[in-house]
């Protein structure tokens, strides 16, 4: 009978596991993701955004999925909190 060799495996919980630390800083955002950031802070909603910008609907939730994307945000709270602390808009 083989005695069954192999390494011990130390299994840890998802809890216990730290994401590696963030060296690299988010991107800029470009000038027109900095446009459809500051109407998405004054409240249009993206088909208004749009409107006014006279890009499609769907070019606006690019933009905006890019800004997250660079924020590491999943909402667009976040994407604003972020935006705020980061200095990128300014509380009137």
């Amino acid at each position: 009978m083989a005695k069954a060799v192999g390494k011990s495996r130390v299994r840890r919980s998802l809890a216990d596991l730290e994401p590696p630390p963030r060296t690299k800083r988010p991107e800029s955002l470009t000038s027109r993701e900095q446009e459809i950031l500051e109407l998405i802070w004054a409240g249009f909603k993206n088909k208004e955004i749009g409107q006014r910008l006279k890009i499609s609907v769907k070019t606006v939730e690019a933009h905006r999925a890019n800004m997250m994307k660079k924020m590491r945000v999943s909402n667009t709270a976040q994407l604003l909190k972020s935006a705020i602390q980061g200095g990128m808009l300014k509380i009137r």
